[in-house]
């Protein structure tokens, strides 16, 4: 096996992945990204975007290819080391905000820090700083399904920035969101990551959030490709509220 370059906190060769029914996911997918990045992976829904975040993150192991963090093999690893990695060391954002419906706001967001041994005041000082950075720290103690669509979201966020975690993949972390809180929760997002220097991989089939990245790389058909037009996003009132326990 070759290292990868070492101002590279992420890197992956030849990455090949087949979904369960047997469609492919990705075919021969190569990238680095070096620390304090910010990358965009564009493409149209169902270029493979979440299937590439997935890979890097260690949720789903390999057909083939290699995947290193910081110098160390992913693709080795076993689920219990992968689990312990993408808790102690990354950070998640999906599409739909999944909080647990038995806990509060502030305790949705410091979740992650408490399963790291973090005291419980710590925790709930970090989470509480991030919900008020993202304006709903005035929520901290309601349940998630007293929260519209778009606050579940925000406390997601949330959750995902106060670990502090070394790399950030944010799969389309915006999409329930507003035109206008869109740009909001996105500009903290960059913000946060540049300032405390967290690697973010961004999946997005947005121009505009493209934008706001360092750098992008662009997947069509599971295939990394030099040029895309991506489509203008219509600009929703967002999707209807959804209750998911982890």
């Amino acid at each position: 096996m070759e290292a990868p370059p070492d101002n590279d906190v992420l890197w992956a060769r030849s990455l090949h992945f087949t979904h369960p029914d047997g469609s492919p996911g990705l075919a021969g997918v190569s990238l680095g990204v070096r620390q304090g990045e910010i990358l965009a992976v564009a493409g149209p829904r169902g270029s493979g975007k979440t299937t590439l975040l997935r890979c890097l993150s260690g949720q789903v192991p390999l057909r083939e290819g290699e995947v290193w963090f910081n110098s160390a093999p992913v693709h080795t690893l076993g689920p219990m080391a992968r689990e312990r990695l993408r808790r102690d060391r990354f950070g998640w954002i999906d599409p739909e905000p999944v909080l647990i419906p038995e806990l509060n706001v502030w305790e949705n967001a410091a979740l992650p820090l408490m399963l790291r041994g973090t005291g419980r005041r710590r925790a709930k000082a970090a989470a509480r700083e991030w919900l008020d950075r993202l304006d709903v720290g005035d929520l901290a103690r309601r349940r998630p399904r007293a929260l519209r669509h778009a606050e579940r979201q925000r406390v997601a966020v949330a959750r995902a920035l106060a670990p502090a975690p070394t790399v950030l993949f944010a799969d389309e972390p915006t999409a329930p969101l507003h035109r206008s809180d869109r740009s909001q929760v996105l500009r903290m997002l960059t913000a946060a990551a540049r300032s405390h220097g967290i690697t973010v991989v961004l999946a997005t089939h947005d121009p505009d959030t493209a934008a706001l990245a360092d750098r992008t790389v662009h997947l069509l058909d599971g295939r990394r490709v030099h040029t895309l037009q991506l489509p203008e996003v219509p600009d929703t009132e967002g999707r209807a509220a959804c209750s998911l326990s982890a």
